[in-house]
């Protein structure tokens, strides 16, 4: 059976592109700290499962394709400081570069989206992994996170998509699913709802739950959605 659901993983990418890497000064454990560390392991496997995934090896770090294409802030597509407030740069890059990234990287990735939104899925999940506690650049520095947060910005798709989702989410994890809090949803889900609905889908990356057990609770909670209650979601 094939889930009529589009995923999107935007963030689990660790590699410098060729056109920055001489300027890059990130560690290699920066790099990794700053992407969505675990989350090919927990949603990669669903390919099989789905309508389409899309995914990317570019690191965040380098070209956020969570951000609109024109957010030049310090955290926002093409970044000047990681979410741990470190330099990425020892010369940022200018304009016809940054030109370049968004050229070759981002907007193929969001092309891809769109087309990925023609094969038939009803809901495009756009997933990812978030630090057990918020670090310095975010909403919610030093707090503990949720274990599994669903975020659709108020309005990217109906509600009782989202609360069903979030049922099916927490019977598999056995916690409470955190809504719109600490994360309503980023560029993905609010620039591609006008083809299809979509939620953000954020897993906290405490170790207090294996991979294993996220990576199973998530296909689990998907199958559930789609294969039962789905009468009782309003299609229309």
């Amino acid at each position: 059976m094939t889930l009529p659901l589009l995923i999107s993983i935007p963030h689990a990418g660790v590699k410098i592109p060729p056109e920055v890497s001489s300027r890059c000064i990130l560690t290699e454990e920066q790099i990794y700290e700053g992407s969505d560390a675990g989350a090919l392991e927990i949603y990669s496997h669903l390919k099989k499962h789905v309508s389409a995934l899309v995914t990317t090896d570019i690191a965040q770090a380098i070209v956020d394709l969570n951000r609109a294409e024109d957010d030049f802030s310090p955290d926002g597509v093409i970044k000047t400081h990681t979410c741990y407030n470190v330099p990425v740069y020892s010369r940022f890059p200018d304009k016809d570069l940054c030109r370049i990234l968004l050229n070759r990287y981002y907007r193929p990735y969001h092309r891809k989206l769109t087309e990925a939104a023609k094969s038939g899925p009803i809901l495009g999940i756009d997933c990812h992994t978030m630090a057990a506690y918020g670090p310095p650049v975010g909403p919610d520095p030093g707090m503990e996170r949720p274990l599994v947060c669903l975020g659709n910005a108020d309005s990217t798709c109906p509600q009782s998509w989202l609360e069903s989702l979030a049922i099916c989410l927490s019977d598999e994890f056995q916690e409470e699913v955190a809504i719109n809090t600490p994360f309503p949803g980023g560029h993905i889900i609010r620039h591609h709802s006008r083809e299809l609905p979509w939620v953000q889908l954020e897993l906290s990356r405490t170790t207090k739950v294996s991979i294993e057990k996220k990576r199973d609770a998530v296909r689990q909670a998907l199958v559930m959605w789609c294969t039962t209650g789905q009468q009782n979601r309003d299609c229309n």
